[in-house]
């Protein structure tokens, strides 16, 4: 029986790194500190360096770090935020958490990824912060996303839930825009063992604001300034993320070694590709193709024992928790199409290149019997 190629193998990090990871973990147990402290303050410091901010704050979640960074920013009720449209619901949730109202922008469509020169017919008097997605991993094109923010006076705040380690013009992702929100999310490049989340920044307001609501409003115990939350970076993921953040470069270049793999021997295939714009180096979280036979490829690789996700199935405009936006079936074509058609081939720093040529020869295969 031939064995199943995994759309991603989470334990395998743990299996790679054991022994450093159990240390990691036992120090924080045998400290007896297990909120906030000296583990949380250096993961904080080595990411900040790492992505070349001045400031990063831990949260709980990225979802929390989305929605922290734009109150923050001064986000309520009353205001407007421009979102992608296609991206991953917590992009818009976060602006929901806030008050304000999501307001979608179509993608590029050769990148996925927000398109700049949709954005300014889109502005409004409300609108105060502009949020590109990072998709797949690959970075959005920020400068003129900033040079439309700069001219109206408006935040550009980052997700960059998929782009630990993705490069935008030769420059780590982590402070081009006012703030940065991060997940480390079990599944991701850079992942913990359960929640966590961070901002990165190099905006002294922000990073203190941040620090402030993501403890209950509070820098001194039982002293509130502010109608906080309870959103901290754990000590136990703090460490575990310290352990692998050493190892996010190599991991990432394992990454790109499938995917080039992937771009050279796929492109005969009738697959649409990622495209990479020659200014992105995209960390590869995701290695998404198109084709109108999605569903129909699905269950050929499916059969074939490949395993696949779809990146996402319904757009945030289509849920039934955006109703109440009133954005029909055929309101945002670009990314309707794109999540009709989008299918996403196991990647991960675990996956062998004999799993990567099975992938390939399974996807071959489909393309012979639909020929």
């Amino acid at each position: 029986m031939i064995a199943k190629v995994p759309f991603l193998d989470v334990g395998a990090t743990y299996r790679e790194l054991k022994a450093e990871l159990d240390a990691a973990v036992g120090r924080v147990l045998e400290s007896g500190w297990y909120i906030g402290g000296s583990e949380v303050e250096a993961f904080e410091t080595e990411y900040s360096r790492y992505v070349g901010a001045e400031y990063c704050v831990g949260v709980g979640n990225g979802l929390d770090a989305l929605h922290l960074a734009l109150r923050a920013m001064g986000v309520g009720p009353g205001d407007e935020v421009i979102v992608p449209s296609n991206t991953y619901i917590a992009t818009w949730l976060a602006v929901s958490y806030s008050g304000a109202t999501p307001v979608p922008v179509e993608p590029d469509p050769a990148t996925y990824n927000l398109d700049p020169s949709r954005i300014e017919a889109a502005l409004t008097p409300q609108t105060k912060v502009i949020l590109p997605v990072h998709l797949y991993g690959q970075p959005a094109n920020l400068d003129p996303i900033l040079e439309l923010a700069r001219k109206h006076g408006l935040y550009v705040l980052e997700d960059a839930a998929q782009a630990h380690g993705a490069r935008y013009k030769g420059r780590h992702v982590g402070a081009h825009g006012d703030a940065v929100a991060w997940s480390f999310f079990p599944g991701k490049n850079l992942g913990a063992f359960g929640d966590a989340g961070a901002i990165t920044t190099n905006n002294p307001e922000i990073a203190e604001k941040v620090a402030l609501l993501r403890n209950y409003g509070s820098k001194v115990k039982y002293v509130n300034e502010l109608a906080g939350y309870n959103s901290r970076l754990d000590p136990i993921q703090a460490a575990v993320l310290r352990v692998k953040l050493k190892y996010l470069d190599e991991w990432n270049h394992r990454r790109h070694t499938l995917a080039n793999f992937y771009l050279e021997q796929l492109k005969h295939t009738g697959l649409i590709l990622p495209y990479v714009p020659d200014w992105a180096m995209p960390a590869w979280h995701l290695f998404v193709v198109r084709t109108p036979e999605r569903d129909n490829l699905q269950k050929h690789l499916e059969a074939s024992g490949i395993g696949t996700l779809i990146h996402y199935p319904i757009p945030p405009h289509r849920q039934q928790a955006y109703a109440n936006l009133g954005l029909r079936e055929g309101t945002l074509p670009i990314s309707e199409a794109i999540h009709r058609e989008v299918l996403s081939l196991p990647i991960g720093p675990h996956m062998s290149l004999e799993e990567a040529k099975r992938v390939v020869e399974a996807v071959g295969s489909f393309a012979w019997v639909q020929s």
